[in-house]
């Protein structure tokens, strides 16, 4: 399917690994013009390279601290300058601590709402003059846990709640010249979990990091994500192929989430 991104011009922030870079590659790959974000300049610059080799429009890599007011209008900015324009913003962010309730104090609160919350608010402000140029579209990506509360992750059950009020509030206040929607990932073979799968099998938890994976696979599907499984729904979704779908949250969890809605 042609999903006619060719010369669009797409933000994707915390894209220097994980689900952020799969998003980032699938536009790219879709001949979108692309900004990639990090705050580790080394790996933004790895990131850039292997998003560049998939590529087939231009590729530029924009460190930023998503809590830094400053700095995410200036990635904005950024990618306004460098591609004369603003078609596409796919929201993304590092995961807040784990822990149980009465371990998270305030600093923890207010750390996760402007890492998960406020980044997500402050880019849709920066670029919703430029998006509503081209009929744009937004696409955040929080998690999971907005539908199905998971074990020993207060602040991420509890804080992401909002990134999907804002979506909605979005998709129906910037419509109809841009649509807003949200994928729900699940658990993907990302560099995070091969870390967690690598360090089980040095504690002798599990025999392989084959088995280690298969922990990781609770759902129907019986296996865990590939990244770019996630990166082609956001594609998608950025995509006129997608034109009637606005205020959606659709999870990418293999069928995971036990809830109906």
């Amino acid at each position: 399917m042609d999903l006619q991104l060719d010369g669009n011009a797409a933000l994707v922030t915390a894209s220097s690994s994980g689900l952020g870079k799969a998003s980032a590659k699938a536009l790219a790959r879709e001949g979108a013009d692309v900004v990639i974000n990090g705050r580790d300049e080394k790996r933004l610059a790895e990131a850039r390279d292997e998003v560049a080799a998939v590529a087939a429009g231009e590729v530029v890599a924009q460190p930023a601290d998503l809590t830094d007011a400053a700095a995410v209008e200036a990635l904005v900015e950024r990618t306004v300058e460098a591609f004369g324009g603003l078609d596409h913003l796919v929201t993304s962010a590092g995961g807040p601590p784990s822990g149980a309730f009465l371990d998270t104090d305030d600093d923890d609160w207010y750390a996760a709402f402007d890492l998960l919350v406020m980044s997500v608010v402050r880019l849709a402000r920066a670029a919703e003059p430029h998006l509503r140029e081209g009929e744009g579209t937004i696409v955040n990506i929080p998690s999971r846990s907005v539908k199905e509360a998971l074990d020993s992750l207060v602040l991420s059950n509890s804080v992401r709640m909002s990134v999907i009020g804002l979506e909605k509030t979005l998709s129906q206040e910037f419509a109809p010249e841009i649509r807003a929607n949200a994928v729900l990932p699940g658990p993907h073979e990302t560099a995070r979990i091969r870390e967690l799968v690598e360090a089980a099998v040095e504690r002798g938890e599990v025999d392989s990091y084959e088995a280690g994976l298969d922990d990781w696979a609770n759902n129907p599907l019986d296996r865990i994500g590939d990244p770019m499984e996630l990166g082609d729904v956001v594609a998608f979704l950025s995509s006129p192929a997608s034109g009637f779908v606005n205020g959606a949250a659709i999870p990418v969890d293999g069928g995971a989430t036990g809830s109906n809605l």
